[in-house]
């Protein structure tokens, strides 16, 4: 079955930097666009950041330019290098595999997240 382990998250000053992974397995994940998402208190899941098969990359607009979405397909593993952070980017990240052209998340299950709290 699909699996979706997340890590990396953690306390941050404002300004900070933090660096997620995100391990995969149960699929074949170079054939995924994958996605990163994130969650924060009383808000609904929202898209962060995509990158597909064959590299190209698309973000929300909240982050572009501040984060970077890589990916290693011989590892199975997704990155978010996330930089300059704000207050308004704490939330737990989710990792999943995205529908082709979209900011949907494709499985129904995910991972158990990694909180980012960002202190201002």
């Amino acid at each position: 079955q699909v699996q979706l382990v997340e890590s990396g998250g953690g306390l941050v000053q404002a300004g900070g930097s933090l660096r997620l992974s995100c391990a995969a397995s149960g699929y074949i994940f170079s054939f995924y666009t994958m996605g990163w998402f994130r969650q924060s208190p009383g808000k609904e899941r929202e898209f962060v950041a995509g990158i597909t098969s064959g590299g190209d990359t698309y973000y929300a607009d909240s982050v572009k330019g501040r984060f970077t979405i890589s990916r290693d397909n011989a590892k199975a593993t997704v990155y978010l290098q996330m930089n300059s952070l704000k207050p308004e980017d704490t939330a737990v990240y989710y990792c999943n595999a995205v529908v082709a052209g979209s900011t949907t998340p494709h499985f129904s299950s995910w991972g158990q997240g990694t909180q980012v709290t960002v202190s201002s």
